[in-house]
Order: structure tokens, then sequence, then C-alpha cells
């Protein structure tokens, strides 16, 4: 048992929630200490958001990464630098303070110039990146998530704003942010820095025009104080034309060139876990991907389903322990747009995963939705991944398991448990096509 987890027995929970910030920047500050600020040493580019995060730190670190840079990077799905990436292995994106100085030590003994950091709201309000002075802010949107944690939706805000605020003056004498301009939130984090660069698709300082999309991906214009850029990124879906567009606006703000820029963005084959094609010979199409709020469910279900011949089967659940709200919102949002739903286990942890369960079918209900006819509610997430693939029938059908994406592990009452959606996805569809 950690430290943590034998102090939370003895102190009430909510007394903890108000003393836990000041023990991690006692920590932060402790560490940084003995290990010299080790990231002082280093250009961190920070990456905030709701959605997006990991996909866009990827994208950042791929343009300099060509280029030539040492650019290291730590995310939920990774961390490393170059060609050395190893799988984040801990079930968070934020890892605990010690090895967190480990990893920024790793960085500075390799020679990293710049270190593209997922930075979480949650990092953010207790305090665990003390020390880092962000020398360019990204912001990716902000939506429906964690509230369980900050309490309200203006507290997830000011955590996140709070990465914008800790930011140098960097560029040119200034304190630069990159915005999504198109989300309703921008001003706050516009306004937390002196140089902010917006971009878009309906406004921004850089818009993308001329977007088309495919399986195969998304293109795009884009232009800048004259410099025009044509975007071809091997990453499909609207979202990741948002995604990509903070990453120009990165490139841009780092100084790289037009070539850089464009070749970078384009090296990038795929991030794990998300939109990962689960290819065994099947007729059908099987997708994992880490979609696991309201308003990832909304974007990408709103977008398959126009292209999507045959019947849309999704698979998912919801963390115990986490945001209760959401989970009838994502039932009512599966139930929209999917043909089939079948609702499973999610890092149910010490929650009872058939109240999850239940709580989620009401929203799937409430869009007309009957149990045991196009609503199913399996907990054993292996059970529930065979079954949904069996659902599938025709060429045009296409399966999608969210939740989980890269994560290896899953959590339930009596701790964490070995687990890899990507393989088990493998090994449940070849059980399917044997029998």
């Amino acid at each position: 048992m950690s430290f943590r987890k034998f102090v939370k027995l003895f102190i009430p929970k909510q007394f903890f929630k108000r003393i836990e910030p000041y023990g991690h920047l006692l920590e932060a500050f402790f560490f940084n200490l003995i290990n010299g600020f080790p990231a002082r040493k280093l250009k961190v580019i920070g990456v905030t958001g709701t959605n997006g995060k990991t996909t866009t730190t990827f994208l950042i670190h791929s343009m300099p990464h060509e280029a030539g840079f040492k650019v290291g990077l730590n995310t939920t799905v990774a961390y490393g630098s170059g060609l050395d990436i190893k799988s984040q292995m801990h079930h968070m994106t934020s890892v605990p303070v010690p090895e967190f100085m480990r990893r920024l030590k790793e960085f500075n003994r390799a020679g990293i110039e710049y270190l593209v950091l997922e930075t979480t709201s949650q990092a953010m309000a207790q305090n665990r990146v003390w020390g880092v002075k962000y020398y360019l802010s990204v912001m990716t949107n902000l939506t429906h998530e964690h509230l369980d944690y900050h309490g309200s939706f203006e507290n997830y805000r000011s955590a996140k704003v709070k990465m914008f605020q800790w930011t140098n003056k960097n560029i040119n004498g200034l304190r630069a942010g990159i915005v999504n301009a198109d989300d309703e939130n921008a001003k706050y984090f516009s306004e937390a820095v002196s140089h902010p660069l917006t971009y878009g698709v309906k406004k921004g300082d850089i818009r993308a025009k001329n977007i088309e999309l495919s399986s195969m991906g998304v293109s795009y214009e884009a232009a800048l104080k004259g410099v025009s850029y044509n975007i071809k990124c091997k990453l499909s879906g609207t979202f990741n034309v948002y995604n990509s567009l903070a990453a120009v606006g990165c490139g841009v703000l780092l100084g790289l060139n037009k070539n850089q820029i464009e070749q970078g963005i384009a090296a990038l084959e795929s991030v794990e876990g998300r939109m990962t094609t689960i290819n065994e010979g099947q007729k059908y199409s099987v997708i994992v991907d880490y979609a696991h709020t309201p308003d990832s469910f909304e974007k990408l279900l709103s977008e398959l389903r126009p292209v999507v011949k045959g019947k849309l089967i999704v698979m998912f659940g919801s963390a115990g322990r986490r945001d209760e709200a959401k989970r009838a919102i994502q039932g009512k949002i599966a139930g929209k747009y999917a043909d089939q739903v079948v609702l499973t286990e999610e890092d149910d942890r010490d929650i009872d995963g058939n109240e999850i369960l239940n709580q989620i079918a009401e929203g799937c209900e409430s869009q007309g939705k009957i149990r045991d006819k196009d609503l199913y509610l399996i907990l054993d997430r292996t059970k529930a991944i065979n079954y949904t693939l069996r659902l599938a029938r025709s060429s045009d059908d296409m399966v999608l398991l969210l939740g989980k994406g890269h994560e290896k592990t899953i959590e339930r009452a009596d701790g964490e448990h070995p687990w890899n959606e990507i393989e088990v996805a493998h090994n449940e569809l070849k059980n399917t096509l044997d029998q």
C-alpha cells in the first residue's frame, strides 16, 4: 500500500482533498531541489484540454523530431525521445513526482532540447508539475470531464488555464499560447498569455480551408502571415483537423519552416489506441479508440454515422469513482447514433459495475434502445468484446470498442489487472472467425 493510500484511510475525504495539493507542492519542491530543477534545462511545450491532448502531443513531437531536433515527449500513451518511445504503464497521464523527476533527468542526460508534455487538470490543481516553467502552452478544447474531482466546470477550467499562467516569456519576449478559437472557453486561455495564437475551422489566426476527409486521414490548407501550409495528416476525423492545426501553430511559434511543419505532421502514422484498426481478415471494420467523454462520443459517432452503410455497433463503459453525470449522457449519445450498443466494465474500481451499466442504459433507453434487442449489458469486458464482434454481419458494419484505448491495466475492486484492449480485440476476433 502506498503512503498516500495509507494516509487516506485515516483522513476524511473532503479534508484530504483540501490538503492534497499542499502535500504535492512540498513533494514537488523537495524532489526538484534534490534533482536540480531538471525541467529548467528543457523547452517544455505543454498540451492541455479535455480531448485530443495525446494526439496533439504526438503531432507536435513529430515536427521538430523529423527536422532533426532532439525532442522528448511524455503523454498518456507513451514517453521517451526520438525513436526510443516506451509505453506508459501507469493508469494516469501525469505520473507521481519522483517518477516525473526521473524522466526529466533522463531527458537531460539524453541532451533533449524540447519536451512535449501532456498536462492534466489534476496535475495542475495538485501542483504535481510545479517547477515546470512552460516554454509554450497549447489548448485543444474544453468540455464536460473530471467534475467529480474539481467540483465545478469553472474549477476545472481554472486548473487548465493555470498552465498558460505558468508559461514564461519565451516567444519574442512574450508569454505565448496556442488556443482553439472555435471553443467557447477560448477567451480564458487567450487572456492568460500576452501572445495568443488562435486556430480553428470557423475562426482563428490559422484557419483550415478546403478540408478533405477520408478513411486515410485529413487534408486541408491553412495560412498565416502570407505562408500557405498544405497539411496532410494520416489520422482521420474532423477532430484531427483541429489537433493538427494546433500542431501547425506550435510549429510556427517554434520557428519551424513550411516544409518542416508539413513533413512533420505527415510523418505521424498513428497513435496507439486512437482509431486503431483491428484486422484479422474479417469482412467488417473493427476499431479501438480511447473516446470516453460525452464530447468525444458526439464528435466520433456523429462523423461515423453518415459514412457507415451497415450497422454501427458500439461497446463502452464508464469509470467508477469518476463523474457519474456523464454516464447517462454517453448512453444517450450512443443510443442516438449506434444501431446496437453493448455496455461493459471500464475501470469500475470499487463501485458496483451493474449500477454503472444501468445508469448508462437509462441514457440509451431514452433514445429508444431496448434491452436484449439492441442494448446489451455484459459486465465482463472480454466477454463483451466477443459478443460485440459477433453482432457484426455485413462488410458494411463497423464495430467500435471505446474507452480503454492504449491503457495497459483495468481497475477492479481488488486492484489493477493487466489489460490490452488491442490485443484482446485481436484474440477475440480470431476466436469468432475460427468458430
